[in-house]
């Protein structure tokens, strides 16, 4: 009989965290989670859950415990906009976000991990090729020089050259992929970590029809949005793939943040209007390219937006009539 491969998702109590341990399972594989927090959704069907803070280097030394085929390292302190672009957050999410990456590696290469995948974002992209909402550049060679517009992309860059250096000096097989807005069913909707289409769900489902709904800047800013689903098939494979990184996994389907919210607002079936107010607004645009992705993993993101604001804002919608 053959055993099955072991995984480790740290960072499994977060929206793909729970996804990704699900993903694992469907594809036979034993799953050992671990994080601060249980899933908020119950989306976790990890074979066992560790309550474990990895910012301490024993916490992630017991996480590694008895061998893992691979580690998938998503642990880290973030949130939406609200959350990392105030400035108020910046040395909790550099001191805690470096520390559960520099305890997780160090661990899963000291007990013979073979490979790591470490979750990365586009946050660290250079502001000076983000600052025209039509024509973001964002290829992975467009990297340097530096200069993320965040505290969060800055660690997120030097966590980068950590995992590389790694695999250059120790060994340890690395995977590093730059996530670009991912989204879908439970996730963190409400309490300020929430990422942009959540709140926008939120706003439109919490909002009475011919009511109004409020939007962080002038709406201009450009994003594109990657569906749960496919973040986590770019996921496995890059895992399953000859190639480590950094590689952009997210959609090009860019949309400005105004039609963006237009767009719940359709899907909602109600009259609304869209208020543009003051508010943390990050980079003026960004889109994902996906050039590297296609050319070393043929493969590219196929499902479109709407198909996965439908989704999630059913889901939303649901958490939100449910906690009136």
């Amino acid at each position: 009989m053959m055993t099955k491969k072991r995984a480790l998702v740290c960072g499994a109590g977060g929206f793909i965290g729970g996804h990704l341990v699900n993903r694992l399972q469907t594809e036979g594989y034993w799953v050992r989670g671990v994080d601060v927090k249980q899933n908020e959704y119950g989306n976790d069907k990890a074979d066992e859950f560790l309550i474990a803070d990895l910012t301490y280097p024993d916490a992630a030394k017991n996480a590694v415990e008895g061998g893992f085929d691979e580690v998938y390292q998503l642990a880290a302190d973030m949130g939406g906009a609200g959350y990392i672009f105030t400035g108020e957050n910046d040395a909790a999410v550099m001191h805690n976000s470096a520390l559960c990456n520099l305890n997780v590696l160090h661990a899963a290469q000291l007990s013979g991990v073979k490979k790591i995948f470490y979750s990365s974002s586009a946050c660290m992209y250079p502001e000076y090729n983000q600052l025209d909402p039509n024509n973001p550049k964002c290829a992975e060679d467009s990297a340097y020089p530096a200069a993320p517009d965040s505290e969060y992309g800055w660690e997120k860059l030097f966590s980068e050259r950590l995992y590389l250096a790694y695999q250059r000096n120790l060994g340890i097989e690395v995977k590093v992929a730059r996530f670009h807005n991912i989204f879908g069913p439970k996730g963190t909707w409400r309490g300020g970590k929430e990422k942009a289409p959540a709140a926008m769900c939120r706003k439109v489902a919490e909002a009475e029809d011919g009511g109004t709904i409020e939007v962080w800047g002038d709406g201009q800013q450009t994003r594109s949005f990657l569906y749960i689903d496919e973040c986590l098939e770019g996921v496995r494979r890059l895992m399953e793939s000859d190639f480590s990184g950094p590689v952009n996994i997210g959609s090009e389907e860019m949309i400005s943040i105004n039609d963006f919210a237009k767009l719940a607002i359709e899907i909602s079936g109600k009259n609304l209007s869209i208020k543009n107010i003051p508010g943390p607004q990050g980079v003026r645009g960004r889109n994902s390219d996906n050039e590297l992705i296609a050319t070393k993993l043929s493969w590219r993101p196929s499902k479109s937006l709407k198909e996965g604001m439908e989704k999630t804002y059913s889901w939303i919608s649901a958490q939100v009539n449910q906690n009136k």
